[in-house]
Formats: C-alpha cells, sequence, structure tokens
C-alpha cells in the first residue's frame, strides 16, 4: 500500500475534519506521501497535518492570494526539495437563485474556486516542469456539467465549470513536460460544506437522482484523487472524473 512512497502532496482547503481535503490528506498519508495541508487558519491546518503523523506540516494560506500561494511553495520547496501533486480542493458554494447573486457573492465563489485554482498551480507549475515530472488534480463538480440542481448557486456552477476549462488548457499545455492535470466531478457528498444545511425533502429529493441510493463519503473522493495523483494514472491527462453513484448517467 504505497502508491505516493516518496511523493510530496499540497492540499488545500484541507483542516475541515469531515471534507474531502482531510480525507485525501489522510489517504495519501496512508499511501506514503508526506502531505502539506494549507488551509485560512493556521492552528487548525497545523492540526489537521499532526493528526496525519509525523513529518506533515500545515500552512497558513489564502488561495485568493498570489504572492500567498508562492510564498507557502517556495516555503515547501526549503523544506522538501519539491512538490510532487497538487490537490486544488479549497472551495466554497453558496446556495443562491440567480437572481439573488450580488457582486460580493460572485466574487467570493469565483475568487476561492477559480482563481485560487490558477494561483495555487501557477506557484507549483515551475518545479514541476523543470522535473519534468507532476500531477495537479483539481475539483470541479457535477453542478458544472448539470447547472446545479444540488447546493451551490449558477455562480459555484459557473465557477467548478471554469475549472474544467482551466483543467483542459492546463493540461494541454503541461503535457509536454510530463505533467499532468485532471480533475474530478463530485456528486452529491457528506461534508462540512453540506453538512446541515439540506432539509429532509431536499435530501430524499437528491438521492431519488442517485442510482446508487446514497450520499457519497469523502473516502470516495479521496479514492480517485489518489489514483489521479499515483502513477496508476500515468497517461491521463485533461480528463473529468465522475464520483457520483451514477447521478450523471442519461
Amino acid at each position: 500500500m504505497g502508491l505516493l512512497k516518496g511523493k510530496f502532496a499540497v492540499i488545500t482547503g484541507a483542516a475541515s475534519p469531515r471534507g474531502l481535503g482531510k480525507a485525501t490528506a489522510r489517504l495519501f498519508a496512508e499511501h506514503g506521501a508526506k502531505v502539506a495541508i494549507l488551509d485560512l487558519d493556521k492552528q487548525q491546518a497545523e492540526g489537521a497535518a499532526a493528526d496525519l503523523g509525523e513529518g506533515h506540516v500545515g500552512l497558513v494560506c489564502n488561495v485568493v492570494n498570489k504572492v500567498a500561494c508562492s510564498a507557502a511553495i517556495e516555503e515547501l520547496i526549503k523544506l522538501w526539495g519539491r512538490v510532487d501533486v497538487l490537490v486544488n480542493n479549497a472551495g466554497i458554494t453558496q446556495p443562491l437563485k440567480m437572481m439573488e447573486i450580488g457582486p460580493e457573492n460572485y466574487d467570493a465563489v469565483l475568487d476561492v474556486n477559480l482563481r485560487g485554482t490558477l494561483y495555487m498551480s501557477q506557484a507549483v507549475i515551475p518545479g514541476m516542469r523543470e522535473r519534468k515530472s507532476g500531477s495537479i488534480v483539481n475539483l470541479s463538480s457535477v453542478s458544472a456539467q448539470r447547472g446545479g440542481g444540488i447546493f451551490g448557486g449558477p455562480h459555484y456552477s459557473a465557477a467548478k465549470a471554469g475549472i474544467l476549462g482551466l483543467t483542459k488548457a492546463m493540461a494541454r499545455e503541461l503535457a509536454p513536460e510530463n505533467v499532468r492535470v485532471n480533475a474530478i466531478c463530485p456528486g452529491f457528498i457528506a461534508t462540512d460544506i453540506t453538512g446541515g444545511k439540506l432539509t429532509p425533502e431536499m435530501n430524499s429529493a437528491i438521492l431519488e437522482g442517485i442510482p446508487m441510493g446514497r450520499a457519497g463519503e469523502a473516502k470516495d473522493v479521496a479514492g480517485c484523487a489518489l489514483f489521479l495523483a499515483s502513477e496508476l494514472s500515468a497517461y491521463c491527462t485533461g480528463t473529468e472524473v465522475d464520483v457520483n453513484g451514477g447521478s450523471l448517467i442519461h
């Protein structure tokens, strides 16, 4: 069980205890990676890294700030010498209707999800290019593919659709240097981001649209991230992998 033995991985927005990032960090660590958890809260990031065991790192980083992204990666390169894997997991959502989206809502959701993915990627790409090796995993959403209908508003769908376009363009540009870029599109996953915000009616309506009849778990997404981060997916780039229990079958 060592698909990432000797690898150094960065996961953004991974301090939340029940979130996708933390589950991914845990699985990566189990598979031999040294993991850096980046989050807005220094103590939470350090605590989450300590939970993984010895040698993992927690850093404060606001992914919307390009300078902060570069500084975090520079610090890790001093410590580790390189970054092999980046998982762009940091994201926020807002359940707003079309006409309720104000400028501040648009800025917040587009910035964290899309701009943050760009800035963090820009921070790791030079090193990956130099070594002709690296894997970037971006978190999109089934909301991008089906136009919402789960939790986030239209601006969330737009941000996550933007991630798909960015993923494919990055993959095309970086492929000659053997840097792979792929996206995961989770369906309805039970995490802190959705926890407690859905009425029982909303919940059962969502489950009706999932052939597997259950919400996903964070570990379902983590397993897919592990595949895309590891050499098992050596010939996959520019892909979007659906992790949704069949809810997009049509």
